[in-house]
């Protein structure tokens, strides 16, 4: 059973990403814009109104500033770890140089079902938005066609079309989805700031009284509610075995997109609660509404393209993260190695993204995602925590190593991670907290019916570095 701890040596690591690694095309700048085309989206169009209309009302700028603490803690431990050991897989990868291999297999496990069900909600509220914006136009699609069976439709066929474009887009290569993404980044940030633009200066302090209605316990459980608002930077380490520069351009791109929106994110939400009660925020498209209200029906409809434009990069992100912790995972042996294979002409893992990809298109074409959206604030949390014990676990074991990015304060920040993270997962609600030991229950079993024997590491000599 000590077995089940073993750890892959960083040189190991990097030797298996040199014989079966990724095609480099990225660089800082591509990085930052990748992290902003995830982060920028659900959660400043959606999530903003909800948590403000349920959970923290008006204080839903300082629940951006709680989650954007909490992150900005594992933030710098993930440059650490994302610089060390430039591969893709980011926490899972980290995990297995520092904490072992059973600890890694839970990390990558969750990591999955975070990228998975993330995507497919993602995938559910384009079509939303899609449909919404339609309908406006005049063009009204048949329920049928764009609602799930539970909510008496057949099949949410935009919801499945657009998953299965960017499936495509991603086979073809990652520097092409990176241009589509630098792209709605543009359209997207300037749907931001027009709101801003237009509804700043219609900003009425009364309606930021009281700042805390439901009390500073409504602030933290808004804080892990939007954390999905936040996850794209960890998106960002993902891509670190394509990136040009890694030691160099992992941070910036880490850091960087994490800084650049959580600042938009305070800023909108104090806008947005101004100009309207948050009372009424409770609703899919909460900003485009705040417009409405206020009597600028053109900037609502610019508003809600720009955030069919967000949402996209988001899905595309999500999408483009899970298939690289896949790819790491089955190049270790831990999920067949069939699916590890890289294209020979685009230079991406064409199985598994396509393979990942008609998984959640169909997920979001048949499944109501509802609460389990959860699940996915959870899961990066977790990642968070571990990644942060790991980040202070080498610079005890292995002082020695090569560091081209050092975590500053570590044995400060560390521990402000693990607490900040695992005091949002003590906010999350209890069903959440249910299904992630179900789910982790059952990537155990996973793990020593198939993964232990077929693990790269039971025909290694274990090492510590």
């Amino acid at each position: 059973m000590t077995g089940i701890f073993r750890k892959k040596g960083i040189h190991l690591i990097k030797e298996g990403a040199e014989s079966k690694g990724l095609k480099k095309t990225l660089g800082a700048t591509d990085l930052v814009l990748l992290g902003i085309g995830c982060i920028i989206g659900t959660g400043i169009f959606v999530l903003t109104g909800v948590a403000a209309a349920k959970y923290a009302g008006p204080g839903i700028m300082l629940s951006f500033v709680l989650s954007g603490l909490a992150c900005a803690f594992a933030a710098l431990a993930y440059a650490e770890l994302a610089a060390l050991v430039p591969v893709a897989g980011s926490a899972y990868t980290y995990t297995y140089a520092a904490l072992g291999e059973i600890i890694a297999w839970i990390v990558g496990w969750n990591l999955i079902l975070e990228y998975s069900v993330g995507s497919s909600a993602v995938a559910a509220g384009w079509s939303g938005y899609v449909v919404g914006l339609l309908h406006s136009a005049g063009i009204v699609l048949p329920k049928a066609y764009t609602a799930v069976p539970a909510d008496g439709g057949i099949v949410n066929l935009p919801a499945v079309l657009i998953a299965l474009f960017l499936s495509m887009l991603l086979v073809r290569g990652t520097k092409e989805s990176v241009t589509l993404n630098k792209i709605l980044v543009v359209v997207k940030l300037a749907a931001v700031f027009i709101f801003l633009a237009l509804a700043g200066p219609k900003v009425n302090v009364a309606n930021w009284s009281p700042l805390m209605p439901y009390g500073f316990s409504g602030v933290a459980a808004g804080a892990a509610i939007i954390f999905f608002a936040y996850i794209g930077f960890d998106a960002v380490a993902t891509a670190a075995e394509e990136c040009r520069n890694p030691n160099r351009d992992l941070p910036i791109g880490i850091v960087g997109s994490l800084v650049v929106c959580t600042i938009l994110y305070i800023v909108v939400a104090g806008v947005l609660t101004g100009v309207v009660p948050y009372t009424e925020l409770n609703n899919a498209e909460p900003v485009a509404y705040a417009l409405r209200a206020i009597g600028y029906n053109m900037g609502s409809a610019l508003v809600g393209t720009g955030a069919i434009a967000g949402i996209t990069t988001v899905l595309l992100v999500l999408m483009y993260g899970q298939t690289r912790v896949f790819f790491a995972m089955s190049r270790d042996g831990l999920i067949p190695a069939g699916i590890c294979k890289v294209h020979p002409k685009y230079g991406t893992p064409h199985i598994i993204t396509i393979v990942a990809g008609i998984a959640v298109a169909l997920i979001a074409g048949f499944t109501p995602i509802g609460v389990i959206a959860e699940l996915t604030n959870i899961g990066t949390l977790f990642a968070f925590v571990v990644s942060a014990i790991g980040v202070w676990v080498l610079r005890r074991t292995r002082p020695d190593l090569e560091r081209p990015f050092r975590c500053p304060g570590v044995s400060v920040v560390a521990p402000l991670a693990v607490l900040s993270c695992g005091y949002l997962m003590y906010n999350l609600p209890y069903e959440t907290w249910i299904r992630f030991f179900i789910w982790s229950a059952i990537g155990l079993v996973v793990y020593f019916a198939y993964s232990y024997r077929n693990s790269v590491m039971s025909k290694e000599k274990p090492v510590l570095e």
